[in-house]
């Protein structure tokens, strides 16, 4: 398997974009820079539907409520609402309740998420909801920040003036819910557990309430309400001996309503008869208490057989190999292919289970088990399925998952996916999409599971398809930045590829997880990666995957600007390329030390390599590969004095990112057109594309590329004479690149802020610029920078100062 990525998407790093940001002054002080621009308002409406027949809580509801008549009194302080309570007692039904019931008091909408803290498999990390929440609230998937302690602060800026509720689902303890609550009481925070929370009552004033088992009134009135269309005439002595073997409790009662309106023609006496038996046989059944149901749940276990065996044969097999797939929440398609039916099979068992109220549903055709259902579900395919069958009904489901996963990514991702190879189990049920869109809302539905999936085929025995199915997963983490679900099913890839023995599988895995570090910036880590895949491909003979990792260290070298290295591992893979016949990576290549060249200042060779580049991409008919070659030939062609031909190219370039909607690539390119009317002495025109290109850049959260195209106004305002104008611009770039830690980006920003600081008088602040820029330029020894460094010197006075660049960590 080979990854088809020559060159990513670089992000060089990003910026909390609505905290503020300290920075030092090219004077030596300290001062506050604004933060940028929020993201568009979103007003998000998240609440799941309520149940049917509420009863009573009125005790609970007026605790609430107290939350709402003392709004004001503690503007500063969080407004938090614990509800808790053991499993299957109401809590969420409470709180969805509610929640729809003070609405109106938060025009800014509702957040939700279920945390999953008793599941132990697929428990929701707060890292993970701190990133769904900044998306839900406008931000691209590019602007949320990788580092928790960035997201916590950027989640509670984003808040800050909104009134809305949030609803945290199921929380396992206090330090699960914490980083998730906003900065104010201007918004209202619900959540749900099993767990007292006592921190949050004692640290942050949280509200408790506790929910108990319902007394035999409200049991009672929960039972008829649920029954009455089916079974009115059932007698009130029936319905209190119903409700007291149920235990009280909710979720236990509505099942065993659900099944005595089921058989509404059968005394309800016979039917708790049939209870009271179930109860006896789960008392033996359950007499180990290392292998017994929580404390208090056996009632609710009892009615969960007895509901379970009054199944049809083929609902009650589907209900418990439920129990094998790899998340709580669940797609028709999957369903089918773990248990080998026909969607409309499928579809239709699943029906019957939602009528006892052992499934819900959720919309889009998916489906969901309770936690404990859940747990139920597992426990009854350990004891009724064989050992062998559960394995294969699990590597069938597992297969789904990775092939699905695969035809995801050619469509969303064709031309950087990685082909499965001949060793990747089949599934005739996997399915396909005809368009980026179908595509990418499967994922978005499936991304929770298909982490899970990585981690339950690690964990259950069948490590090759875990590693294949994180490195299927590859290109569409890739490009959209999925850090988290990137990093874990990477981490859990090696593992497993390291246990199966596959050395091509432990080199992919090292690839994957290098990318990963590659993209979030963590470059030392990155580098052992690809240096450790690198090893692995010139042991085994691995030719392709040699030039692949040669790249990536070539990639290393060029956001490094190590540019010597660079060049020499993209010559290396150019050779290595043309040596297996591979055209489209050999044009990758070619790109990449065509950009390497135009760093060095050797355009002219640059110019040449990369208009064998942009033929082949045309050939192959590579937009995205023709539209990178032609921004690089307009480079090359403007750096080597050319400026009307490079606008030909970029306006090339540019008619391919209209025809394919690509605003990433309207974004990066309208920056280089900025830089062509510059050239060309149209200054007007390059200050309204770059800042055309900063806005674009904004929005999509690449701060690195929005500094840059700051930068690019600032130069084209001291074109036209608005030197203030211009130095704002250049400080605006600086504070991005000081956050980024882009040394040569930074370097030049300062040495454009010098200049634009001469006309305007400030000396000492235009030196302290040249200064600083000349401290950063020690780190760089190629030709640009030396030049750069001469010319700065040469301003300062010192123009004979020597050229020493710093040593560089080997």
């Amino acid at each position: 398997m080979g990854d088809t990525s020559g060159h990513i998407n670089r992000v060089e790093g990003r910026t909390a974009a609505h905290s503020v940001v300290q920075a030092r002054d090219i004077d030596g002080g300290v001062h506050i820079h604004q933060p940028p621009e929020r993201p568009p308002a979103v007003i998000p409406h998240q609440l799941r539907g309520g149940i049917r027949h509420f009863v009573n809580r009125s005790r609970e509801l007026s605790r609430l409520g107290t939350l709402i008549a003392d709004h004001g009194a503690e503007p500063h302080a969080s407004r938090v609402a614990v509800i808790t309570g053991t499993a299957g007692v109401g809590k969420t039904t409470l709180a969805l309740h509610w929640a729809h019931a003070i609405r109106s008091y938060f025009p800014g909408g509702e957040l939700y998420a279920n945390l999953r803290g008793y599941t132990a498999d697929s428990p929701m990390s707060s890292d993970e909801v701190l990133g769904r929440f900044l998306e839900d609230l406008g931000m691209s998937a590019t602007q949320v920040p990788t580092a928790r302690d960035r997201r916590e602060t950027l989640f509670r800026s984003l808040m800050a003036d909104r009134r809305m509720l949030v609803f945290l689902d199921n929380a396992a303890d206090s330090a699960h819910v914490r980083p998730l609550l906003p900065g104010t009481a201007a918004s209202l925070v619900l959540i749900t557990s099993r767990d007292d929370l006592t921190a949050l009552v004692t640290q942050h004033d949280a509200v408790r309430v506790r929910v108990t088992t319902f007394p035999t009134t409200d049991a009672v009135a929960l039972l008829r309400a649920t029954t009455a269309d089916d079974r009115p005439g059932d007698q009130g002595s029936d319905l209190t001996e119903l409700a007291r073997m149920c235990g009280g409790l909710p979720l236990a009662l509505r099942i065993a309503a659900e099944r005595a309106a089921g058989w509404p023609t059968m005394p309800l006496g016979e039917l708790i008869d049939e209870l009271r038996d179930e109860t006896a046989r789960w008392t033996v059944l359950t007499a180990d208490p290392e292998e017994g149901p929580e404390e208090g749940t056996d009632a609710m276990r009892s009615v969960f057989e007895w509901s379970y065996r009054a199944l049809p044969a083929p609902a009650a097999r589907l209900f418990r190999l439920l129990g094998l797939h790899p998340g709580n929440e669940f797609g028709l398609a999957a369903v089918a292919s773990l248990a080998a039916l026909e969607p409309a099979r499928a579809r239709a068992l699943l029906e019957t289970l939602v009528r006892a109220h052992l499934v819900q549903r959720r919309p889009g055709e998916r489906y969901e088990l309770h936690d404990l259902l859940r747990a139920y579900a597992r426990e009854l395919v350990r004891r009724e399925e064989s050992e062998a069958d559960r394995s294969a009904i699990l590597a069938r489901a597992l297969a789904w998952y990775l092939r699905t996963a695969d035809a995801a990514q050619r469509a969303i991702a064709p031309h950087d996916r990685c082909a499965l190879d001949d060793h990747a189990p089949a599934s005739a049920a996997a399915l396909t999409f005809d368009d980026y869109e179908s595509a990418f809302r499967w994922y978005q539905a499936e991304s929770a599971n298909l982490v899970a999936a990585t981690r339950v085929a690690a964990d259950a025995g069948f490590p090759g398809i875990a590693w294949r199915l994180a490195v299927a997963l590859r290109a569409i983490h890739m490009h959209h930045n999925a850090f988290d679900a990137w990093g874990t099913t990477a981490r859990i890839a090696l593992d497993a590829a390291r246990a199966s023995g596959e050395e091509i599988g432990e080199a992919e895995a090292l690839e994957n997880l290098g990318k990963v570090a590659f993209q979030a910036s963590r470059l030392e880590e990155a580098e052992e990666c690809h240096r450790g895949a690198l090893a692995i491909r010139r042991r085994i003979g691995d030719r392709h995957g040699t030039a692949v990792s040669v790249n990536a260290l070539g990639l290393l070298g060029l956001r490094r600007r190590r540019l010597d290295e660079a060049e020499a591992h993209f010559t290396e893979a150019v050779e290595i390329f043309r040596d297996l016949d591979d055209r489209r990576w050999k044009a990758l290549m070619r790109g990449n030390l065509a950009e390497t060249l135009c760093e060095l200042g050797r355009a002219e060779e640059a110019r040449a390599i990369v208009e064998h580049a942009l033929a082949d991409f045309r050939e192959l008919g590579d937009h995205s590969g023709e539209g990178n070659a032609l921004w690089l030939l307009s480079w090359a062609r403007r750096a080597s004095g050319d400026p009307e031909a490079a606008a030909r190219a970029i306006a090339d370039a540019l008619s391919i990112a209209a025809e394919e909607d690509n605003q990433l690539w309207r974004a990066h390119w309208l920056a280089e057109s900025a830089r062509v009317e510059l050239s060309r002495g149209n200054p007007e025109a390059a200050l309204r594309l770059a800042h055309e290109s900063a806005a674009m850049q904004r929005g999509l959260g690449d701060s690195a590329r929005e500094a840059a195209a700051l930068d690019s106004a600032g130069e084209a305002c001291q074109a036209l004479g608005r030197f203030d104008e211009a130095a704002d611009l250049h400080r605006r770039a600086i504070v991005t690149y000081r956050d980024l830690d882009a040394q040569w980006r930074l370097a030049n920003a300062l040495a454009h802020l010098a200049t634009a600081l001469d006309p305007l008088g400030e000396d000492e602040q235009a030196r302290a610029a040249r200064e600083e820029a000349l401290s950063l330029l020690t780190a760089f020894d190629d030709p640009r920078a030396v030049a750069l460094t001469h010319r700065l010197a040469a301003h300062l006075g010192d123009g004979d100062r020597p050229i020493t660049p710093r040593a560089r960590k080997q």
